[in-house]
């Protein structure tokens, strides 16, 4: 249902801008740079207020810290390979659009300001449908790919979006682990997508 949100608000905004001359007149490269330091902020006041999530990932065994490092490296290369080879776009861009990790809102934002509108799309539109892909898909990966198969797929989301069901199928003993993946991850989401689009910028 957030997916769908998003895509309707951006349709929204789409319509507006095209139909009403107002819309045209707003400072949204002004506007998306508020947006988008209130959405950093709201993300810090997030994470440090769940002090119970921070003190169960205590429990984790050292090797499952090394999930999240795999997943995000996975979801960097990937989509990096795939952008050069097959796609009108660069390595550097395809990494980046994967290194939104399933974070649309704040992994588009980033890539609208820094790269131009299109790639920012491009970035909300795929990071939107590995949400829902975690969604729907996740009861296959588990039963075919394993049980971390269904946390990795949910990247940045597996701490909230994605943990329902990652829980309902993975198992309840597996809820610390897909909190902890979706919580570096989603540290991770601004500082990687902002590193990859400004090497060699």
């Amino acid at each position: 249902m957030g997916s769908l949100k998003i895509i309707a608000a951006f349709f929204t905004g789409l319509g507006c801008s095209l139909l009403l001359p107002f819309f045209q007149k707003l400072p949204a490269e002004t506007l998306s740079s508020m947006a988008l330091y209130l959405l950093l902020f709201l993300v810090g006041v997030s994470i440090g207020g769940r002090r119970e999530t921070l003190q169960m990932l205590r429990g984790i065994r050292p090797s499952l810290l090394l999930l999240p490092l795999m997943v995000a490296s996975g979801s960097i290369l990937a989509p990096g390979l795939v952008a050069a080879l097959f796609l009108p776009l660069s390595f550097q861009e395809g990494a980046a659009v994967g290194a939104g990790m399933g974070y649309y809102s704040l992994s588009s934002i980033l890539i609208t300001k820094i790269s131009g509108e299109t790639l920012g799309l491009i970035a909300l539109l795929s990071n939107i449908f590995r949400e829902i892909l975690a969604l729907t898909a996740t009861p296959l990966l588990v039963r075919y790919c394993g049980r971390l198969s269904g946390i990795a797929a949910g990247g940045a989301t597996a701490m909230d979006t994605t943990l329902p069901v990652i829980v309902r199928f993975t198992g309840r003993e597996y809820a610390i682990i897909a909190v902890f993946s979706g919580l570096v991850l989603t540290l991770c989401t601004p500082v990687l997508v902002t590193a990859i689009l400004s090497y060699g910028a």
